[in-house]
Order: C-alpha cells, then sequence, then structure tokens
C-alpha cells in the first residue's frame, strides 16, 4: 500500500493546495503553463511544499517526456545519459523533454556544469529544486539561465484544506468517518510541511482503530511520542528538540545539552543542520564572552564535513558542551539589532564628510575627506574624532555585558573614550 501523501499527490493544478503567488489564477507559473511555454526555473523552499510536485504537474500538463534525478545519488555520468536520451527521443514539433533535479544544490560544480549545454541549447527544460539559497548552492552560469521562484511554507488554512481533503477523498482514511475535534498539535508537527501533516494523519490513523477516529491534540501528542519515527529531521517534533538543545546551551546546561544533541543524532537528523545551529548559537549566545567559541564551532563544522558520520557526532559533542559550560553574552546580537532599528527609523543619513571617499579632484575641492585623522600616525594608534553622522554623533549601540572578557573591552574603550563608555 502506497504511503498516503503518495495516494493523495495532486495530478493538476487545480489540485494543488497552497504556493498561490505562483499557481494560482493569474500567477506567473500558472500562465507559463497554460501557454505551453516553460522555461528552465529553480524552485526554492522547505521540504514537504509541493516542489517535486508542481514538476510533475507541469511535465504531464505539457505531455513531454519526464526524466528525475536526485543529487544525492547521481554523477556527471547519469547527467549524461539523461541529456542523451532526451536528445534521441525529442521530435521537432515536440517542447523540450523536463529534466527535475531533487536537491540540486548538492550537485558538485562539475555535474552543473555538464548540464550548461543542454539547457542553454534546449535539450532540456531544467526544473531544479532546493532547501538551500540557490545564490550559494548553485553556479553562476547555471543560475543566469534559470527562472528562481521561492515556495512557501504552508499555511494553516492551506493545511487544514488538505486534511480535509484526505479525511474525504482517501480510499482508506474515507472510510473511518474521521473529525478533526483539535488542530493544534497536528499543524504544529506538521511545520508548514504538506508531507508531513499526511504522515501524521497516516501514522495517527493506523495507531488508533477507533471509527469514527476523533482527532484531538492528546491524541496527536501521544502517538508522536510513542513512535520511534516521531522525531523527523524535516518536520513535526524537529523544532522543538532544536529549540530545546539551544535553549539548553543558553540555559548553561551541558548536561541537558548533550542529551537534546543525542535525541537529534537518534532521530536522523542532518549533522550539518546541527552544526550551524551551533554555529549560530556561538554567535548569538556565547559572543564577546568567550569569542573562542564561535572558532570552535567553525572548526567543528569543518572537522563534520572531513570526517563525516558516525565520527563526526564527537566534535559535535565537544561543541555542545564547550558551547553550554561558556559565560554567555548576546551583546553583538542586541547591538546589530539596534543598529538596524536605528537605520530602518532615520533613513539614509549622510556621511560626515571626513570619512568620504576622495579619488577625484572635484570630490577633493567639495571637502571629501578633509581633516580626516589617521588613526596610526597619533600616539597609541588612535585619536577622537567623529564617525557617526551628525545627527547620531552621541549613539550608544554596544553595551558590554558583565564578564571577564567583555569587560576588558569596556576598560579599553573607557581608556580611549573617556565618559562616552561610562554606563
Amino acid at each position: 500500500m502506497q504511503p498516503l501523501a503518495e495516494r493523495l499527490r495532486p495530478r493538476t493544478l487545480d489540485e494543488y493546495i497552497g504556493q498561490k503567488h505562483l499557481v494560482g489564477e493569474g500567477a506567473i507559473l500558472r500562465r507559463m503553463v497554460e501557454s505551453g511555454l516553460i522555461s528552465s526555473f529553480i524552485l526554492w523552499g522547505p521540504p514537504g511544499v509541493g516542489k517535486t510536485t508542481l514538476a510533475q504537474i507541469i511535465a504531464t500538463r505539457l505531455k513531454v517526456p519526464f526524466f528525475t534525478l536526485s543529487a544525492v545519488t547521481s554523477g556527471v555520468k547519469d547527467v549524461r545519459e539523461v541529456i542523451e536520451k532526451a536528445k534521441s527521443g525529442r521530435s521537432f514539433s515536440q517542447a523540450s523533454p523536463i529534466l527535475f533535479i531533487d536537491e540540486i544544490h548538492r550537485f558538485s560544480k562539475s555535474q552543473q556544469d555538464s548540464l550548461l549545454g543542454a539547457v542553454e541549447q534546449g535539450v532540456v527544460t531544467l526544473i531544479g529544486a532546493t532547501t538551500e539559497n540557490p545564490s550559494f548552492e548553485v553556479i553562476r552560469p547555471l543560475l543566469s539561465r534559470c527562472q528562481l521562484y521561492t515556495l512557501k511554507s504552508l499555511e494553516e488554512e492551506d493545511l487544514l484544506e488538505l486534511a480535509q481533503r484526505a479525511i474525504t477523498h482517501d480510499v482508506i482514511l474515507k472510510e473511518r468517518n474521521i473529525e478533526f475535534r483539535e488542530t493544534t498539535a497536528l499543524l504544529r508537527f506538521s511545520g508548514g510541511d504538506a508531507r508531513k501533516l499526511l504522515n501524521i494523519l497516516d501514522l495517527v490513523s493506523q495507531a488508533i482503530t477507533d471509527t469514527p477516529l476523533v482527532f484531538t491534540d492528546e491524541i496527536v501528542t501521544a502517538c508522536l511520542q510513542q513512535n520511534p519515527q516521531a522525531y523527523d529531521k524535516d518536520g513535526e517534533l524537529h523544532y522543538d528538540i532544536v529549540s530545546a538543545l539551544i535553549k539548553s546551551i543558553r540555559g548553561s546546561d551541558p548536561d541537558a545539552a548533550i542529551y537534546w544533541l543525542a535525541r537529534m543524532i537518534e532521530g536522523g537528523e542532518d549533522p550539518a543542520f546541527i552544526a550551524r545551529r551551533l554555529v549560530i548559537s556561538a554567535s548569538e549566545d556565547v559572543g564577546l564572552a568567550n569569542p573562542n567559541a564561535l572558532l570552535l564551532a567553525n572548526a567543528c563544522f569543518d572537522t563534520l564535513m572531513k570526517i563525516g558520520w558516525p565520527e563526526g557526532r564527537i566534535p559535535l559533542a565537544e561543541c555542545v558542551i564547550y558551547l553550554a559550560s561558556s559565560p554567555k553574552s548576546n551583546s553583538a546580537y542586541e547591538a546589530i539589532n539596534a543598529a538596524l532599528a536605528t537605520v530602518r527609523e532615520t533613513g539614509n543619513l549622510p556621511v560626515p564628510l571626513h570619512l568620504r571617499n576622495a579619488p577625484t579632484k572635484l570630490m577633493k575641492g567639495l571637502g571629501y575627506g578633509k581633516d580626516y585623522k589617521y588613526a596610526h600616525a597619533y600616539e597609541g594608534n588612535f585619536v577622537k574624532q567623529q564617525f557617526l553622522p551628525d545627527n547620531l554623533k552621541e549613539l550608544r549601540l554596544w553595551h558590554p555585558q558583565k564578564n571577564p572578557a567583555e569587560m576588558k573591552h569596556k576598560e579599553w574603550m573607557q581608556h580611549l573614550w573617556g565618559e562616552r563608555f561610562d554606563e
């Protein structure tokens, strides 16, 4: 028996739920499909929002061959074989075959290079799907040949519509006379992911044999916690466990932090995702109280990429314990947020003349760079002068917190600037 998510997969745009900004009436992708003229594009969005389904719907609507590759398991040889099949099987009157590549961000540069000629010549129409920002993960020549469309996590109303469709249209669920008495837990564990929502419906309907079956928050939570697959790296308890890990680090509890790390590892979480979260925590929560934390978190990430799994659990554990047991400061986090709020409130204030670049004689004549004092020309490599815009010259954004590392910075600032850094 197919999983519910597969049984309920939409076959047309009218059945497709969500992404109205792309496939709603008059939206850009719907117009392209209806015209029959599709250019290569990349779909960027979180898991379970319909990237693969959308590609299949488009291929079916256009009646063209549909080839699919996974960047996890395919190499350059596989790409070339598909391109040759597309060349040999295409008629002159037919639109280009569609090549769908899932997780295209995992393709190496050479793999992506192998696609360029076929995409540029129209041998295939490329549809790529990625959960990572294509600007960083897809090579520029390929990205320039593709449109980029961003898909969003499904809204609550989209998920509820999908749930209703499942219990009224699926051949198995509609026999269970299902009622949704409460939906808070169902929506929260789904995390905007259609596939996860359907998996939860599947799981609960198999675990609870009552007919009619009444969904409540208590039943959904109990079923997920009792199921060994309840933690899912793409949704459900994923966000709660990640939150618990970061809050345990922030709260300086290494025992709790290492426990939640173990939960993530046992749940099959992507190790790179954990490492990225630790880099963020090192910056946001440990910060200037122990700047070495960021160095260690970056070293952990690099080591993990080099040695792989399962040995990678060891540097992750080392980093988690180090971050949790370090002194904490969010002064840099608070400072950048305060600075951004100031910029949004005050707009583009002029740069003081003495700080402006003066590459031409005209600019120098207008006073650009005049009276700027070169700090290294003064004793102690410092001289007092104004660096903020005139309207903000007394502004304080960074407020050092009371830990040994930042107290040293504060003392040095007081030595240089005097009472400006007196709190």
